[in-house]
């Protein structure tokens, strides 16, 4: 079953000559989710902040954190093609780093508005 999805474009007197913003379009519908775990030699080669570096680049939010069994678990969440850019990078990672796997799942967006290290 196909599903489609009729955006309403709403330009402001004020706003002539600037590209038009989406109205009325749910959060949910305008970016993905995914919770990522990457493992291999993923720790002490700084990943995660070069995950947040990229992450901030490309206007993804979320999170990553060091786990005790030496992976590194992340959520990504904002417009589909920048996720998928981050997705993309985190099978590789850093120079140092050597990733054995990615795991991906998808969520439920919850609506953050920074990409954060968690320790």
């Amino acid at each position: 079953m196909r599903r489609i999805l009729t955006v309403v474009l709403i330009c402001l007197p004020s706003c002539r000559g600037q590209v038009p913003f989406p109205a009325a379009v749910p959060y949910r519908l305008l970016v993905v989710r995914y919770r990522v775990l990457i493992t291999g030699q993923v720790q002490g080669v700084n990943f995660r902040a070069a995950c947040r570096r990229m992450a901030l680049q490309h206007g993804v939010r979320g999170w990553v954190r060091n786990l005790p069994d030496g992976s590194v678990e992340a959520a990504f969440e904002g417009p589909a093609d920048d996720v998928r850019h981050l997705l993309d990078w985190t099978r590789h990672g850093p120079p140092p780093a050597v990733v054995a796997e990615v795991a991906v799942q998808a969520e439920r967006p919850e609506g953050l508005d920074t990409f954060l290290i968690r320790y």
